[in-house]
């Protein structure tokens, strides 16, 4: 092999060396931008501005993909995550969707309000009630005067329970000095306004509040000559 020979296969050894670096070095280079960019993931961006208290549906949201690593937290990443939701303030267009921004429709139908009252939890929950429960809510009253029967009344039926507080020490309050402190339960219920005065009446004026569950599916109604009861009249 004469010099020219030589210089010619030490330039192609050369120029293979420089390519395979230069591949070396564009590899280097996507390896470190997948390391600092990371795998994508789905979020949902807004196609137009939603007015605050809107019901979401599934076609005011577009599909992107982008780096998990910057995706905050709360982010929306399955669409299925705002059935039953509405926005709790304006979203704005090209806006990301975030848990913060949306809350639960109101539980309410039109008519009823929230009503909260603390139950006797050995009496009147023992564990059972849950929210979405329907409840008959019973008071027991001392008679008015003196040699009048105590009584048991149904002041409501079919009663929506919305939502089960946590357990909370109860000391007697001035009208029941005489009672031990009792464990009680805040109970929340759906109620149109006159079962809302009756059960905050029984709270207030009864001897004991008590709750028993309606079966599932169960709207039997209680006939008025059968929500009082008298242990002298009974048969």
């Amino acid at each position: 092999m004469n010099s020219r020979q030589r210089r010619g296969v030490i330039l192609l050894i050369l120029s293979v060396l420089c390519a395979l670096g230069a591949f070396a070095g564009v590899l280097s280079v996507i390896a470190d931008a997948n390391s600092k960019v990371g795998p994508e993931v789905t979020a949902y961006r807004l196609r137009s501005d939603v007015a605050p208290y809107t019901t979401l549906d599934t076609g005011q949201f577009e599909r992107i993909r982008m780096p998990e690593r910057w995706l905050s937290a709360n982010a929306v990443t399955h669409l299925g995550d705002i059935q039953g939701k509405i926005a709790v303030t304006t979203l704005r267009k090209g806006s990301l969707l975030q848990t913060d921004m949306i809350v639960d429709q109101p539980a309410l139908q039109v008519g009823q309000q929230e009503v909260a009252i603390m139950i006797d939890a050995a009496t009147g929950v023992a564990g059972k009630i849950t929210p979405g429960s329907r409840v008959n809510v019973y008071a027991t009253f001392e008679g008015k005067r003196e040699g009048d029967p105590d009584q048991s009344k149904i002041i409501v039926t079919n009663a929506r329970v919305l939502d089960v507080g946590r357990l909370t020490a109860l000391e007697p309050d001035d009208r029941n000095q005489n009672r031990q402190p009792t464990d009680a339960v805040p109970i929340t219920f759906a109620l149109s306004t006159i079962d809302a005065q009756r059960i905050t009446y029984a709270e207030s004026f009864a001897q004991r509040v008590r709750l028993a569950l309606v079966a599932p599916g169960s709207q039997t109604t209680v006939p008025d000559k059968d929500r009082t009861y008298e242990l002298a009249t009974d048969k």
